[in-house]
């Protein structure tokens, strides 16, 4: 047995959505709960078949994005997993419910625009996710400041009134 470390590599502003499956209509069914659940979104997604051929299976709306979803998940090769790149604007908070839905995904190990680093496991048999790391250390306790910063962030963005 190995362990390894799979840094994502994406842009900064793009969010991802990382996560396990197990049916061979995974990727349609993504695809379809994508563009239902927000006209016009912007995406790539990759999965990783378990078993047969033992392919990558990509869609998506965006070139570039499917591109990106397709050096990932090259990257990570672990079966039954899947990695959604969001296009810029569009965000996990808006998806990730109707993702969840979906009857063949079993979980959702991240959905973040932070840096992913993903832990690796490989097997005689195959490679899979143990977990991820998804951003920095914490660094402290949040301060009145900070909670007046966070809700005027989150004004800002449409989130609060």
């Amino acid at each position: 047995m190995e362990l390894a470390v799979v840094q994502i590599e994406k842009p900064e502003p793009v969010n991802l959505v990382l996560g396990q499956s197990h049916f061979i209509k995974t990727v349609p069914d993504l695809h379809e709960a994508l563009v239902t659940s927000v006209p016009g979104i912007k995406f790539g997604l990759a999965f990783c078949e378990s078993s047969g051929p033992a392919l990558l299976r990509v869609s998506g709306t965006d070139d570039a994005l499917i591109a990106l979803a397709k050096k990932n998940g090259l990257a990570l090769s672990a079966g039954h997993s899947f990695i959604i790149f969001l296009g810029e604007g569009f965000y996990p908070i808006n998806v990730l419910n109707a993702i969840k839905q979906i009857p063949e995904v079993c979980r959702i190990f991240c959905a973040t625009a932070n840096s992913v680093e993903v832990i690796i496991v490989e097997t005689e048999q195959g490679r899979g996710i143990l977990g991820v790391v998804d951003g920095v250390k914490t660094t402290g306790v949040e301060t009145e400041e900070d909670v007046a910063h966070r809700q005027d962030f989150l004004r800002m963005i449409g989130y609060k009134l």
